[in-house]
């Protein structure tokens, strides 16, 4: 109505094209100048002008689909807008408005703050040092039916940094994975010689590639603080599953096949097929560990992390628990099982958000 009026139109005649009396054709132009003030800056919400479009609708008698398409939002929308506001009889764009900025203003209880329960979920994963990710997808799976426990990732995300809407406390920012550094390059001069009797990855097996059978293993070193200590990790890449081995200082070839041998013989024989390596002398004695493990090893090509790209993710992860600057030889084997356990508890997108664990224990039934 203020916009046919502003075109030029008397009150009058707008009265009788709106089908309203006098007094409220002045009431609405008179509030409608006070409601223009106000700037609305999001894209997703009615605008005064969209308002006094719904109004016309109404008026003339249009549906609210109608209505929905000449202002170019969802009808859905529309019949929000319209039940909030008193139905299509007591529907007025100024009142309209001031409903708006009021329900815009009002404090919002999230999702995690109105659901104790929930919330206490998001913060257990979190102290697993799962992703948000991670346990959005789990919460999914595991709560098939509750409605109250789904969440996104991105709500977890931002109740943990933005400050206002913080329900998660900010120190469990610290068991995420985000702020860490790009990997450096590894390229430098080769100075090491090569290994006697090794077997390229070009040989190894297609079903390897495919992941079509378990019981093939990646394995490398993860260096600890001045490059004086060490652990042997193993990842098994049709399950993603972890092992990890004690290696303190002793970084030998003969040390880590020993450790090697007592940590993956321990599984059965169908579970340990082949394993992966880069070509650190540290695998020198590997026909020895093939000798006694019947295990077939196999080496990537020189600066070729990626051929070994679950053990490298897993390394990644390893270092949650255990930073750059950590003396390795400080945590016993006992200590490395318990977070190969955590590890191995982690939902993966890439096994549709099964645990390693689970993976495993299927294999082992």
């Amino acid at each position: 109505m203020a916009e046919r009026v502003q075109a030029g139109a008397t009150l009058r005649e707008v009265a009788a094209e709106f089908g309203v009396g006098f007094s409220t054709v002045w009431r609405h132009v008179n509030e409608a100048a006070l409601a223009r003030r106000r700037v609305d800056h999001s894209p997703w919400r009615l605008s005064f002008g969209k308002r006094e479009e719904i109004f016309a609708g109404i008026c003339r008698g249009e549906s609210d689909s109608a209505i929905a398409r000449r202002v170019g939002r969802h009808r859905s929308t529309i019949g929000r807008e319209i039940a909030r506001c008193g139905g299509r009889q007591r529907y007025r764009p100024s009142q309209a408005e001031r409903i708006a900025g009021q329900l815009a203003r009002r404090p919002k209880a999230t999702k995690l703050a109105a659901c104790p329960s929930l919330l206490a979920a998001v913060e257990a994963g979190l102290r697993l040092r799962w992703s948000p990710q991670q346990i959005a997808a789990r919460l999914k799976l595991d709560h098939p039916d509750q409605e109250a426990m789904r969440i996104s990732h991105e709500t977890i995300y931002r109740s943990l940094y933005v400050q206002s809407r913080g329900e998660l406390r900010r120190e469990l920012t610290a068991q995420l994975r985000s702020g860490r550094s790009a990997r450096r390059s590894r390229g430098r001069p080769e100075r090491r010689g090569r290994i006697v009797g090794m077997v390229p990855i070009a040989e190894r097996p297609p079903e390897v590639d495919e992941r079509r059978v378990p019981g093939h293993w990646e394995g490398d070193l993860l260096i600890g603080a001045g490059g004086k200590s060490a652990i042997a990790t193993l990842v098994e890449r049709q399950t993603r599953y972890v092992l990890l081995a004690h290696l303190g200082t002793a970084r030998t070839s003969a040390a880590v096949v020993a450790a090697l041998e007592q940590r993956i013989t321990a599984l059965p024989a169908h579970l340990i097929k082949s394993l992966t390596w880069d070509q650190g002398s540290e695998l020198a004695a590997h026909q020895r560990f093939t000798e006694q493990t019947g295990i077939s090893v196999y080496f990537c090509d020189p600066h070729s992390p990626w051929q070994r790209g679950s053990n490298e993710n897993t390394n990644g992860l390893l270092r949650q628990y255990l930073p750059r600057s950590t003396d390795l030889a400080k945590f016993n084997q006992f200590d490395l099982d318990h977070i190969a356990a955590e590890l191995n508890g982690r939902p993966r997108k890439t096994l549709e958000w099964a645990t390693p664990a689970e993976r495993m224990e299927v294999l082992l039934r």
